[in-house]
Formats: structure tokens, sequence, C-alpha cells
């Protein structure tokens, strides 16, 4: 059973472009990478949210570097901010440390070096090894190039190695699936995260849309990847992605609840203290990030009618049961107080429950969304 720990995610914000359908806090780097003041910032930063919240070198569960595109930074950057990480806070010698990847900036050099610092997780955004669907997306690598940029990660001494692909692409085909899906499988990474395309607002695909695959097409594509990856011993553990042995430890505290520290850039964070949950949101922009002295943007307290909905929303995609203990330890909800949501989801077919743990039923898991709904304040 996973307690309250707390983990911390650091947002590098800078993209060589931008793709059309990213709504990440990513930003095209229009000239030289400030790194050092970057990094200098981001010390800065997480020194301040442990004063803040009155955290003493606290214990860490994962380490998530996400963006953007974290593998711009040279693992000599890097360095200066492990230093600084391992003087605040407690790094355990098998913390889960993940860095993020696109496979059009990998360094043999700069791998081995982030190998080195103790960073021992990559993720790489591959998002589909067809070039031509790559171009679409605005990606800056080739198909070749994500599969050299694995090998370089496995030669540089990464056996945690997941792959981020995307599905229900414009005008994809199940053939075209059906080979991603082989060379993905033919890699053999640890782990798998696989997600629909979706248009989200703001984006360049959301103001020009391009053609997408019905829903009938898109459900056949997910119920592909879910078959095909069980037959080579993917376990589904929430419903994007997959792995072998080794869930992603970071993101699985996520689904469940559990606080974590975001530094950088529009990063969030999720802190429980003094009775009360608070989420913290810093400066979304990198130049005004840098410089504003305080990299707080905002903090707000997480509503005790909203904590519920919350929690469901990233517990119920887990492939899982989940226990009214873990409830109680991150929201103080007990099963008396979501007793009456409980028997209506049940009652639709949507979840089962008993005295100890609850999960999505085959249909719940469907129709995720409406069964999230039912725990609405």
């Amino acid at each position: 059973m996973l307690k309250n720990t707390l983990s911390l995610y650091i947002h590098f914000p800078w993209c060589i472009q931008k793709c059309p359908y990213c709504d990440f806090n990513s930003h095209s780097l229009k000239s030289n990478l400030p790194e050092l003041a970057y990094i200098q910032a981001l010390i800065e930063d997480l020194s301040a949210d442990l004063a803040e919240f009155n955290l003493k070198k606290p214990a860490i569960h994962s380490i998530f570097m996400g963006g953007g595109t974290p593998s711009l930074f040279s693992p000599n950057a890097l360095e200066i901010l492990f230093d600084a990480l391992h003087n605040l806070l407690d790094l355990s010698k098998t913390l889960e440390i993940t860095l993020e990847a696109n496979p059009g900036t990998v360094d043999s050099q700069y791998f081995l070096g982030y190998h080195s610092l103790g960073i021992n997780r990559i993720s790489l955004g591959v998002q589909s090894f067809n070039t031509l669907q790559l171009k679409k997306l605005g990606r800056i690598h080739s198909s070749a190039e994500a599969i050299q940029a694995f090998d370089i990660a496995r030669n540089a001494g990464f056996d945690n190695i997941n792959i981020d692909l995307m599905f229900a692409l414009p005008k994809q085909s199940i053939a075209a699936l059906q080979a991603d899906i082989a060379q993905v499988i033919a890699l053999a990474p640890e782990h798998i995260s696989y997600y629909q395309l979706t248009l989200e607002p703001n984006t360049l695909f959301a103001k020009h849309p391009p053609p997408l695959p019905n829903d009938e097409t898109s459900w056949k594509m997910q119920t592909l990847i879910i078959d095909t990856l069980s037959q080579h011993q993917y376990q589904q553990y929430e419903i994007s992605n997959f792995n072998r042995q080794r869930p992603c430890q970071h993101n699985l505290a996520y689904w469940q609840y559990a606080d974590y520290l975001g530094i950088g850039a529009g990063a969030h964070g999720k802190i429980s203290h003094a009775g009360q949950i608070d989420r913290t949101i810093k400066h979304k922009h990198p130049k005004t990030y840098l410089q504003q002295t305080n990299k707080q943007q905002a903090v707000k307290t997480v509503n005790p009618a909203d904590q519920l909905f919350e929690f469901m929303l990233n517990t119920l995609r887990l492939k899982m049961p989940t226990s009214f203990e873990r409830l109680w330890q991150t929201t103080h909800l007990k099963f008396t107080d979501i007793e009456t949501q409980l028997h209506q989801a049940c009652k639709l077919g949507l979840l089962t429950y008993d005295t100890q743990q609850f999960q999505p039923t085959a249909k719940g898991y469907l129709y995720l969304n409406e069964l999230q709904e039912l725990f609405l304040p």
C-alpha cells in the first residue's frame, strides 16, 4: 500500500519546435538555452516550496523530469541540479528518476552522462514509427531516429525505458497501427504509454482539425492495442499505460492521489498539510518564471467537497482495485461518506465494491467519464 508519499516533478519548458497537438506548457527555443539560469531558478523554486510547507529534507518517492524537452539540457547542467537535490531532499539509491527525451535530441554522450547522475528511467516521446505520420504530427525525428534513440538509451545502460505512442492519428489505418505496435514490441521496452490523439483547445490542431478516424475505428484501434500488448506480456495497469513488471512509480503516485512538489515554469504541485490539500502553480512563461524572485503564481486550497472528485478522477483510471484505506489516507473520507455514489455506480453496472475496496467494471472503464461524474460535488 502506497502511503501518502511525496514525489517531485521538474518541468523543462523548451522544445525545438511546438507540436500542433500539444497543449503542455512548451515553448519553441528561439535563442540559446539559458541552462544555468534555469537550473538556478529550479533550485530557488524548490527551496522556497520546502520552506513554505515546512518540509525539512523530506524523503522523495520518485522524480520525473518532463516538458518540453528535458533532454535539451546537458548532463553538466543537470549535475548542478542534482547536487542541490541531494542537499535539499532525502533521495534513496533505489529512487525512480525519469527523464523525458525527444528522439530528435538524443545524444549518446548526454545519455551516458544522465545515467552517471543516477537517472535510471528514460521516457522517449516517439508517438509513431511511421515517418509520414511523424511529419503530420510536427515531430522533429524520423522512425529510424526513434529506433536509434532507443538503442542509444539501452547502450548507455538504461534498463527501464518507456515509449510514448499515440493512436487514432490523421488518416491512420488499422494496418498502420499494427505496424506501430509490431515495432514497439520488437524493441521490447519495459513500459509503453499509448494515448489516443485528441484535439485539445488552444492548439494548432484544434484551430485546423486534421481528418481523424471515427469513434468506431478508434475503439477498434484501442482494443487492438490492449489485446496485442497483452499477448506479449504487457500488463495494462492504467487506461493508457502498459508494463512488464515495472509500472511507472511516479505516475502511479499521481493516480493514487499522493502528494508531489512541482517546480519549473508552469509546474503544478499537490501538498497535504495542516488538514488541507493545497495545489501550487508556478509562473507559466519561461521568461516570467526566470525574472520573478517568487516563482509561485498561486496556491489554491482544494475545497473538501472537490477532493472526492479529484480522487476518483485519478484512481478510477487504474486497472486495479482502490482501497477505502487509500481514500481515508488522502482525503479523510470514509466508506460511509461515499456509499450513496458507490451504490448508484454499482446499480448502473459501472463499478463493484465490498467493505475493503472498489474498482470499475469492464463497462465502467468504457464509460469512465460517466462513472467519474457520479462523484462530482
